[in-house]
């Protein structure tokens, strides 16, 4: 089963099993929808039973975890859902875990290698595309640059300016 990450614990808070998340979402109430998580590393369902926002972090508390000593462990872990919990996204939104892995070509057909990751870089984000020699290229992921994803196809057409692949 493929998860996806939504948050990192960060530490607890209190003395009564709460912890301090990091939101690792573009639409935090999302925590708010979601009745159960998983936590890195542990297989049991986590029943949310409440979350509380402020301005850099999200608080939340877990059914049957109302103690610090129970949740001390779980620092550092990222809060997981699986591919039955996504919301559906808008058009010309994706996964990050959906753009990872596919092939990169320009709208001249030259291959240019595979998303190995994706920079938060401002107000857009920056697709790292590795080659087979282990080059890697930055493409900022905007329309000007990726006029193209097809998640059906397993690609990504890119449409470099100059000196942006060289």
């Amino acid at each position: 089963m493929k998860y996806l990450r939504i948050g990192k614990i960060l530490n607890t808070h209190g003395i009564k099993g709460e912890v301090k998340v990091f939101s690792l979402t573009d639409y935090p109430e999302r925590f708010e929808e979601l009745k159960w998580i998983y936590i890195e590393d542990y297989k049991e369902k986590f029943h949310i039973k409440k979350v509380k926002y402020r301005p850099k972090d999200i608080l939340l508390s877990f059914e049957g975890y109302d103690d610090i000593n129970k949740v001390e462990k779980f620092k550092g872990k990222y809060l997981l859902i699986d591919e039955s919990q996504k919301r559906e996204l808008p058009e010309d939104t994706y996964y990050i875990t959906d753009i990872i892995g596919l092939a990169v070509y320009t709208i001249a057909d030259q291959y240019l290698g595979t998303v190995v990751d994706i920079l938060q870089a401002g107000s857009n984000e920056v697709y790292v595309i590795k080659n087979k020699e282990g080059k890697e290229v930055l493409i900022p992921a905007v329309k000007e640059f990726v006029p193209e994803i097809s998640l059906e196809a397993g690609k990504i057409i890119v449409k470099p300016i100059e000196g942006m692949i060289e």
